[in-house]
């Protein structure tokens, strides 16, 4: 069977057997279409199942090139890999050949998304933006929130995760003991400004929090949930015009950010930040390198 049967013969099985569904059979089919075309070119005639059997390693690391030439991003090329895969599985059980190959070979590697900072300036005017209406008790608990994500760097489920025991008051040196992923706790140090929020909310927030129950609440006085702070978000950047990056999560970028920028050394970060491995927190460097190259391509006059 010439290419054209074998890859009609291989959405037939995706549909039938497999039972995929709509979109991943066109999916899967044109990426092993795609193959089937680049084969034609590198094994200079249409591959049959023969010349399928036949191929190597090198021949689907290069089919891979062929892709990343083309600009197809990391993540496309995994599914073009899979799909791949798929194909040669559909060879095996209809007759052959089998070949090891496809499932031999690695993923492509995907490069993990350089975090999003928001300026010294944006950063500033969300946290005080927020509570701009000092005499709204749910301003003032945003205002909170929005200080301890960029001024403690907390990750938003951390923050909702405080209990009213742990708020972190004026007059008091003691760090504030979070909870982050898998348990870990780490304890981070607070600024005046932020224990200064949180009293100013404390004072504001018309339910009584006994000391077990969460630090804040929703209108009805029950747990804030992450939905509830993004949708504040939102409206807050609309309103003041910000970037669509400037999410509650980009506040914690942007501490992480401007701590690296003003000199913080990269293993003090990591530990405040909580993350597991060094190599999470080194994306920040990159975030850094490159505002500084879009500073000196602006302001060199050879650039």
């Amino acid at each position: 069977m010439a290419g054209e049967d074998l890859l009609a013969g291989f959405r037939v099985w995706l549909a039938g057997e497999k039972r995929a569904a709509e979109a991943t059979v066109a999916n899967y089919g044109r990426d092993v279409a795609g193959f089937l075309g680049f084969l034609t070119r590198h094994l200079g005639g249409d591959p049959d199942r023969a010349a399928l059997g036949r191929l190597t390693q090198a021949d689907l690391r290069a089919w891979l090139a062929d892709l990343a030439a083309a600009g197809l991003a990391p993540a496309s090329r995994t599914r073009a890999l899979a799909a791949v895969r798929g194909f040669f599985r559909f060879l095996a059980r209809t007759g052959g050949p089998e070949n090891p190959a496809a499932a031999a070979l690695g993923a492509p590697r995907r490069r993990a998304p350089v975090p999003r900072a928001l300026s010294e300036a944006d950063a500033a005017t969300v946290t005080e933006a927020i509570s701009a209406d000092a005499v709204a008790w749910v301003a003032a608990r945003d205002a909170a929130i929005a200080a301890l994500l960029y001024g403690a760097g907390l990750r938003i489920a951390e923050a909702l995760s405080l209990r009213r025991s742990d708020a972190p008051l004026p007059g008091s040196e003691a760090g504030l003991r979070v909870v982050g992923k898998g348990g870990k706790e780490r304890v981070v140090p607070v600024l005046p400004a932020v224990r200064e929020r949180i009293a100013a909310y404390l004072a504001l927030c018309p339910h009584a929090l006994e000391r077990g129950a969460p630090l804040f609440v929703g209108v009805r006085g029950g747990p804030l949930n992450q939905r509830q702070v993004r949708a504040a978000m939102i409206a807050l950047r609309r309103s003041l015009g910000l970037p669509e990056h400037a999410t509650p999560h980009a506040l914690r970028h942007s501490f992480a950010t401007h701590l690296l920028e003003g000199g913080a050394d990269l293993r003090a970060i990591q530990e405040l930040l909580g993350h597991a491995s060094l190599s999470t927190t080194q994306r920040y460097t990159a975030v850094d390198t490159a505002r500084m190259l879009a500073v000196w391509r602006k302001a060199h006059p050879r650039a």
